[in-house]
């Protein structure tokens, strides 16, 4: 999955323990984005050529060379990611500070604003607590969670969160 980390483009995955890995969008052997890859246990493979990246980001096996034991020095430029209360946070070296708590919210969906916010990075917004992002390109990723449960109250939320996308766009203040 792509995403952002300041102004990196990162590919996000989660091999098939469950372990949550991001690095640089861009496969080293010809620059193919990796977030098209395909996950094969615990390795990211390249969709181009089938490179296959470790957790660290290590390149492990070349498909074309099966003999070859790739040089260490293939490696993908890694992020630090942590995951906590159902939030995959990135940091390009380690995190400052601990991502804020956020127990009893259950993330909603995320949009992309075309445009940049005067949010707070965590803001509440109509019900909605909004994780807001700065993005390349004068873009704002808002990710919204919700404390409430019901498939109803979480589909209101979600059109509001749509709403909140179009007045933003608009210059409309929130």
């Amino acid at each position: 999955m792509p995403a952002c980390c300041g102004d990196a483009e990162v590919a996000l995955w989660r091999s098939a323990t469950g372990k949550v890995a991001a690095w640089e969008d861009r496969c080293p052997h010809r620059g193919m984005r990796l977030s098209h890859g395909f996950v094969r246990g615990e390795m990211l493979s390249c969709i181009y050529h089938g490179w296959r990246y470790d957790q660290t980001g290590t390149c492990q096996k070349i498909p074309a060379h099966p003999g070859l034991e790739p040089p260490a020095s293939i490696k993908v430029r890694s992020f630090t990611a942590l995951e906590q209360d159902g939030v995959i946070w990135l940091s390009e070296g380690e995190m400052a500070e601990p991502p804020p708590p956020l127990t009893g919210l259950t993330p909603l969906r995320s949009v992309t604003v075309d445009a940049i916010t005067v949010l707070d990075p965590v803001s509440e917004v109509d019900g909605m607590t909004l994780l807001v992002q700065p993005l390349p390109g004068g873009r704002t990723g808002l990710h919204a969670l919700t404390a409430s449960t019901d498939p109803g109250e979480r589909k209101a939320a979600s059109r509001r969160l749509e709403v909140l996308r179009r007045d933003l766009e608009a210059g409309v203040a929130a």
